[in-house]
């Protein structure tokens, strides 16, 4: 073999071992994306709703989507102890 050709089957076989360590290396330990603002990510979300235009705007529907969602876990949570105390009392579930 001509001495240019082992250097490039070298060469690929470096970098087929450096991207096979990269890959096994990456897929043992995956890391987890999560959002994680606090009040950072609150302080944002208000200057943003104050901000005008489209940001503003979806901004302010986020928000109120997530305030909706609190209280209907609220609503939910009310609903299910007015549920335990019926079935507890007695009382049946009328159809």
């Amino acid at each position: 073999m001509p001495n240019c050709t082992i250097w490039n089957l070298i060469r690929v076989a470096v970098l087929s071992a450096v991207f096979s360590a990269g890959y096994l290396c990456g897929s043992v330990t995956p890391q987890n994306a999560e959002a994680q603002l606090g009040e950072i990510g609150s302080d944002v979300m208000k200057r943003a709703s104050e901000s005008g235009g489209t940001v503003g705007t979806v901004a302010k529907l986020g928000g109120a989507i997530t305030d909706m969602e609190k209280h209907l876990s609220a609503m939910q949570k009310n609903l299910d102890t007015l549920k335990s105390v019926r079935s507890a009392l007695g009382g049946g579930v009328k159809k």
